[in-house]
């Protein structure tokens, strides 16, 4: 019989680190499996404990009015959404106390499918949703995916994901919910080899954890986490498994659906959706797009590639309507618009408040139009518009900003203005504290400053001092408390200020 010493887990996990970064380099690493917690305590009459922390008493009528304060439009894919989501929660509050006598056999959940074009926040939504119930929340893209886990990622990803985001909470994460975006990707075309394939191979395997599915948490390629388990078997004659259960895990599946407007345009016998040159066409024909989407029935997606059974685990299907101007606009007028409440944090974070014009904002709701990806375009537009004032201005001394459109269209004879008057400013203060004489410009003497503030790269501040360094003693000696400068003493200081005292000498 050995008297070796058995390692324990650390060890273990070490030794088998270092020989992988040995064998393979230092970029293997050694994933540390985090505390998963215990198995899931059980209530009375053998019935799982629903986590404290999950809010499952709220009413679609409180989970409407929450979401409305961040989301604009959508109405009625928001009730859709909010009732049967605060539906599936209160109903898993009921099937976990003592009046429900049995379990019905077959059950759905309220899974949802979402349609709609990128960018009207459908991800948005959902995460709001999350945060209000308290559970916790994944995003995985179904591209990412294959059937058998060796490209991308493995479905069952997502369910370990939620254990993560629950800081280790099975219990927690087993009534999370999973978000899935650009399901689309993943339809069949009907081909019986390629990547088709592989389509319908992930519509299967997410086909599982959709119904109910138990998920290994120590994943098959975590090579020390198996032999870490293996110890354990071989010191105490068990094999213990950290499982997380699917059953009441909520899934929300999403996508643009390129093409499906066609397939339901040929089933009620309509004229196809096409785009044309025009602007306000492709307006008329989206609209129509989105109009037709919302007919959409189980044969459409099984037309479009999805297996019947994958569809029957997606009961819930909702619409999201396009964002044109009008849309776009309201999102950045919400007093609870992430764009613009996001911009005057940046400029907070210099000691500069900013303040937004309605016609700035339809301005930039318009620019975001254009870019064709609905809200996503609002950040991109509003950060490249304000981008040279953000680098600019901290470096003045300027404490309020005031976007209106014209700022907008002329972001540098603007951004110069701004910075020639604080400098201004910044010069005037000085010399009134040093001398106690008030400095006031001509407009002409501003121009040609700010002309020679350009062309020798100096600020508009320091030409000053350069300039009426001599002024400071000669004004003190005229007995001057205020002085203008002209155009005249700009173009010759010298000469301008021995024309001042030879003047007031002979006026003596």
């Amino acid at each position: 019989m050995s008297n070796t010493k058995m390692p324990n887990p650390d060890d273990l996990r070490n030794e088998v680190s270092e020989f992988l970064k040995q064998k393979y380099g230092d970029s293997v690493v050694v994933p540390q499996e985090p505390d998963l917690g215990s198995e899931e305590p059980k209530g009375e009459g053998g019935k799982p404990d629903i986590p404290s922390s999950i809010n499952f008493d709220l009413k679609p009528s409180e989970m409407i009015a929450f979401l409305k304060k961040y989301v604009v439009g959508q109405d009625d894919a928001l009730e859709v959404l909010a009732t049967k989501v605060c539906t599936h929660f209160n109903r898993m509050k009921l099937e976990t106390s003592e009046t429900v006598l049995e379990e019905l056999m077959g059950n759905i959940k309220s899974n949802v499918l979402m349609l709609g074009p990128t960018g009207v926040g459908k991800t948005y939504i959902i995460k709001l949703i999350a945060k209000k119930i308290g559970v916790p929340f994944i995003k995985g893209d179904a591209t990412k995916f294959s059937e058998t886990g060796y490209v991308g990622g493995d479905v069952e990803d997502l369910v370990r994901g939620l254990v993560h985001e629950a800081d280790g909470n099975i219990k927690l994460a087993e009534y999370g919910i999973i978000y899935l975006d650009e399901i689309d990707k993943i339809a069949s075309s009907g081909s019986s080899y390629g990547p088709d394939v592989s389509r319908s191979g992930v519509q299967r395997n997410l086909l599982k954890l959709m119904e109910e599915s138990e998920v290994d948490m120590k994943t098959p390629h975590d090579l020390a986490a198996q032999m870490e388990a293996a110890m354990e078997a071989q010191r105490t004659g068990k094999v213990k498994r950290k499982k997380i259960n699917t059953k009441n895990i909520l899934f929300v599946m999403s996508g643009a659906f390129n093409g499906m407007a066609d397939i339901i345009s040929r089933r009620m016998n309509k004229q196809p959706v096409g785009f044309r040159s025009s602007l306000d066409d492709q307006n008329t024909s989206k609209k129509k797009e989105i109009e037709l989407l919302k007919n959409v029935r189980t044969e459409d997606l099984i037309s479009y590639g999805f297996e019947s059974e994958f569809v029957g685990r997606l009961p819930i299907v909702t619409v999201l309507d396009d964002l044109n101007v009008d849309g776009l606009f309201n999102i950045l007028k919400s007093p609870t618009s992430t764009v613009v409440l996001g911009k005057k944090r940046d400029f907070q974070a210099y000691g500069i408040e900013l303040e937004f014009t309605n016609d700035a904002l339809k301005y930039i709701a318009e620019k975001a139009f254009e870019e064709k990806t609905g809200a996503r375009g609002l950040q991109s537009v509003a950060d490249r518009l304000l981008i040279h004032f953000e680098k600019t201005l901290p470096d003045t001394e300027i404490k309020s900003l005031k976007i209106s459109k014209s700022v907008l269209l002329n972001p540098d004879a603007e951004l110069d203005k701004l910075t020639v008057n604080s400098s201004m400013k910044k010069f005037q203060k000085e010399f009134l504290a040093k001398n106690g004489i008030v400095i006031s410009f001509t407009g002409k003497a501003v121009d040609l400053i700010r002309q020679r503030s350009r062309e020798t790269g100096k600020s508009f501040d320091q030409i000053c001092r350069d300039m009426l360094s001599d002024y400071e003693y000669g004004l003190r000696l005229l007995d001057c408390d205020q002085f203008l400068v002209d155009d005249e003493i700009v173009k010759d200081p010298k000469k301008r200020l021995e024309e001042l005292i030879k003047n007031a000498y002979h006026k003596e």
